[in-house]
């Protein structure tokens, strides 16, 4: 991504409003940075998405999701994890979301 395309994509994100508060990875303490770097440990990834931000403040339940994600999402099935990746990558691409 080029430094124009970070720049103008920091300022589409910060005119989003967001409608529901989450805990920033750098203020995420007690359990929920225990989660966090569960995840984080897990994926291989470093900041921890959104979309799982969104359940921050029950710990309990954002463990809950990302297992039940795990499952879905990343083991063998009809479709190897491979294909899901990819159809998971291309809806991403279609509804303009960075993960």
């Amino acid at each position: 991504m080029s430094d124009q395309s970070k720049a103008e994509h920091s300022i589409a994100k910060q005119r989003v409003r967001r409608k529901i508060e989450f805990v920033e990875d750098a203020e995420a303490t007690g359990e929920v940075a225990k989660v966090y770097d569960e995840w984080r440990a897990h994926s291989g990834r470093q900041q921890m998405p959104g979309i799982l931000k969104c359940f921050s403040h029950r710990p309990d339940f954002l463990r809950q999701v990302m297992d039940f994600s795990n499952t879905v999402h990343f083991s063998e099935g009809h479709l190897d994890r491979k294909t899901k990746e990819a159809i998971a990558s291309y809806v991403s691409y279609l509804n303009r979301c960075p993960y």
